[in-house]
């Protein structure tokens, strides 16, 4: 079993803490690694690490930090098929997955590297005579990344590059549950010879490390991705010191099909987009709305897809669609939530339980609920897992409406070949995101952003990038 450490100021330390977390496999349940449970000094000793390193780092020319970028992804590449591997075995992510998050990954780091000689400012004309007004874009300091279990390696790359491109430094915390793939990763960047203190990651639990980060007054920007109560707890910890925040947190994304629809095509997005990674993505389709003159003739469709799903273990050579969910608790909440919506008169499609199929592992039937109403708790809360409930509409502004009706706001869907209708939607529906005749997943160019209880600010392209910069305004008077 390997035993990870802190690593802070460019070197890989001992923690404060004594206490011990160990990594699941969640397939077999058998212990991969332990990670330490920092301690708030462990947090403190990386922010001061980071602090220390960023005049240097800032004053770096943006080109020189690109280059850094670079090497990191070339690090991924050479050692792609260990990164994967190591991925599927600590999340249960299949290993197609799991090469596609690493391989772009690596894509991520280049593109950030890219924007090097893209980071602009602005000259506006002044009211006076022989004066130029300049506004400057400069690096907030020190960035603190929090980072999810779901895809842990990717949203690394999110904080870290966007951050170290445009000058900060940086502390990140990984997952609890999933840290192995990051920290791996860690020990193969130390050939690239980064300064020291620019790039820390401190192991930890988010009531004591999370909550040590967000409320120091050393922190200049705190990116989380997690859930809402996570992000209302880093909210609460940064208001000490009016920290800026950016969130990605939950989501319950609508996908509407309407008759007009290419069906094949949307049955196909529509599952796919739910069993991705088990449905643990908070872009997945969470609730599908059918429009009634095609409800019978579409719900076979989905149930016969539904069933067709390949669950298996991650690194299986049959090439399975999903395999376990992450953790038992997962698992547990899942489970209770498909019986309580039984409860409340759900009927079950396909699948409604764990699987039986397996003696070990965290494993979950692909799930399709009918008899749906729009008051239920499965059309409400995230479910974060392979279960999909299906209602009904009978106009598309009916659609809209119950999409609408909802606390997320992250993503959302609609399948038709109108494009009044595509159109009318996309202007409608309060959601961050909106994919037209397409599976919900995003490009690394636009912009990742929910409104609503999804969360504040974004991830990706030019705008995720600027979330890490500040304005200097000078106003420079000449004779």
């Amino acid at each position: 079993m390997k035993q990870f450490n802190q690593y802070i100021n460019g070197r890989f330390v001992n923690s404060t803490s004594t206490k011990m977390t160990e990594v699941l496999n969640p397939c077999t349940e058998e212990v991969l690694s332990s990670i330490p449970q920092g301690s708030v000094e462990d947090a403190n000793n990386a922010l001061d690490a980071a602090q220390n390193a960023h005049h240097a780092w800032k004053s770096l020319t943006a080109i020189e930090r690109a280059n850094y970028l670079n090497k990191m992804a070339i690090v991924i590449r050479e050692n792609r098929v260990f990164l994967a591997e190591t991925l599927a075995a600590e999340q249960a992510k299949v290993i197609g997955l799991a090469q596609v998050e690493i391989d772009v990954t690596a894509d991520y780091f280049d593109y950030y590297a890219g924007f090097a000689r893209r980071i602009e400012g602005e000259i506006i004309q002044s009211d006076r005579k022989k004066e130029h007004i300049f506004i400057h874009r400069a690096p907030i300091g020190v960035a603190v990344g929090i980072l999810p279990w779901n895809f842990p390696f990717f949203v690394m790359a999110r904080k870290v590059a966007a951050s170290l491109i445009t000058g900060n430094t940086c502390v990140i915390k990984p997952s609890c549950v999933a840290p192995n793939t990051v920290l791996e990763w860690v020990k193969l960047i130390q050939k690239i010879e980064l300064p020291a203190g620019v790039l820390n990651f401190v192991c930890g639990s988010g009531p004591i490390v999370g909550n040590a980060l967000s409320k120091s007054p050393i922190t200049g920007i705190i990116s989380l991705t997690g859930s809402v109560f996570a992000g209302q707890q880093v909210m609460q910890a940064a208001s000490e010191n009016i920290t800026k925040v950016s969130l990605e947190l939950g989501g319950k994304a609508p996908a509407i099909v309407c008759a007009d629809a290419n069906l094949e095509l949307a049955v196909n997005a529509v599952v796919g987009s739910k069993i991705i990674f088990s449905g643990q993505v908070c872009n997945c389709a969470e609730r599908l709305y059918v429009e009634d003159s095609i409800y019978d003739q579409f719900v076979e469709m989905v149930t016969k897809k539904m069933k067709e799903v390949k669950v298996e273990d991650a690194f299986s050579a049959n090439n399975p669609d999903m395999s376990s969910l992450v953790s038992k608790d997962q698992l547990d909440k899942i489970s209770e939530m498909v019986e309580y919506a039984k409860k409340e008169g759900a009927e079950v499609l396909v699948g409604g339980e764990r699987s039986s199929k397996f003696d070990k592992g965290y494993f979950y039937q692909p799930t399709l609920l009918g008899n749906i109403k729009q008051d239920m708790q499965i059309i409400q809360e995230e479910v974060f897992g392979p279960v999909l409930p299906v209602m009904k509409f009978g106009s598309l502004d009916e659609a809209i409406a119950l999409s609408n009706d909802c606390e997320f706001g992250l993503t959302s869907s609609i399948f038709s070949e109108n494009f009044n209708k595509v159109m009318h939607a996309s202007e409608e529906l309060n959601f961050g995101e909106v994919y037209i005749n397409r599976e919900h997943f995003e490009a690394i160019q636009g912009f990742h952003a929910g409104w609503k209880k999804s969360g504040l600010g974004g991830a990706d392209g030019k705008h995720g990038m600027e979330e890490y910069l500040q304005t200097k305004v000078v106003y420079a008077q000449y004779k």
